[in-house]
């Protein structure tokens, strides 16, 4: 018993671990794409799945990083969309992960960068714009003069969807963690932003009208206020969450509000299309534009994990430099 206490014990530490190794980059095939990184974008997701602390883990050994940017450096015999040397994006890099030289995936998850954005924004795009999109549009309906509640706006998930929230004709109000991150959010169009980490927030946000569909990043901390801070049929969006919560269901059930979850994983083929056309032609229109932080080294990757999950306050996104200088 002891001694299978003690493996379970090493394979949890090898799991929050990070270590440089080299693995073999296997065959293309017909449709993947392989390419030559030189960013890799840091999600949440990626510290569970690293700490294991995710309902799906990978098969070890595992290359963290869901997103990235960099040039194609080969492609699949049956690809025609993409050229050696062109810039792009990835997303939903499985198995292979952008915290390296190269990842190779299907040309389903590889798009077009362009020339409008750095290479720091384009590997900020991928889960942050997508997740963004689908809980936007995929999964509520939006109609016009909504009251949007964003929870943790000034992180690089939400903070671009305020301009355009705003463009079409809702209003906004949003919560950050610092006068930098209220700031920034205020400058991206807000109608009014709030302190989260002030215990009054609350109590002024519920002196106000109440709202249709709240944007939420923390679940597991702000869900059951949530619930209070709804209009009759509005719906509480859960974009992230980092463990388990309490509610109380009578709040749902008077007002016939609801929680919807939002993911990626469960997008059908043509969802997944509509998304990235969606984000391909933001892109081309310039309302994808990722704010970026911080930028990090590869050595530095640990810490870029540990920065997003016990940030002060999010300003923007994280993104550590795989290509070196």
């Amino acid at each position: 018993m002891m001694m299978m206490m003690m493996m379970m014990m090493m394979m949890m530490m090898m799991m929050m671990m990070m270590m440089v190794n080299s693995l073999r980059i296997g065959d293309l095939g017909g449709t993947k794409v392989l390419v030559k990184l030189n960013m890799s974008g840091v999600n949440p997701v990626d510290t569970y799945l690293r700490s294991g602390q995710y309902a799906r883990l990978p098969t070890l050994p595992y290359v963290p990083g869901k997103d990235g940017s960099g040039l194609v450096h080969a492609v699949g015999a049956n690809i025609s969309k993409f050229k050696v040397g062109d810039r792009v994006f990835c997303s939903q890099t499985v198995p292979s992960g952008t915290l390296g030289q190269f990842t190779a995936m299907d040309e389903t998850h590889v798009f077009q960068l362009g020339d409008r954005l750095s290479f720091e924004q384009g590997a900020a795009i991928g889960i942050p714009y997508f997740t963004a999109f689908r809980a936007l549009f995929q999964k509520i309906r939006l109609q016009l003069k909504m009251r949007i509640l964003m929870q943790g706006v000034a992180s690089g998930r939400n903070l671009f969807q305020v301009p355009i929230l705003e463009n079409e004709g809702m209003y906004v109000t949003g919560t950050a963690g610092t006068q930098e991150g209220m700031d920034l959010v205020k400058a991206q169009g807000a109608d009014m932003v709030y302190n989260h980490r002030e215990k009054s927030y609350l109590n002024q946000i519920q002196d106000g009208e109440k709202f249709d569909v709240i944007l939420e990043m923390l679940a597991n901390i702000n869900l059951d206020h949530d619930l209070t801070l709804m209009n009759p049929r509005g719906r509480t969006v859960i974009i992230g969450s980092r463990g388990t919560v309490n509610i109380d269901p009578r709040h749902l059930m008077g007002p016939e509000t609801s929680i919807v979850g939002v993911g990626l994983l469960t997008a059908t083929p043509s969802e997944w299309q509509e998304l990235t056309n969606a984000i391909v032609k933001g892109i081309s229109a310039g309302w994808v534009k990722p704010v970026i932080n911080k930028v990090y080294n590869l050595d530095q990757a640990f810490q870029a994990h540990d920065d997003i999950i016990n940030n002060k306050g999010a300003k923007g996104n994280l993104v550590v430099n795989v290509k070196g200088k």
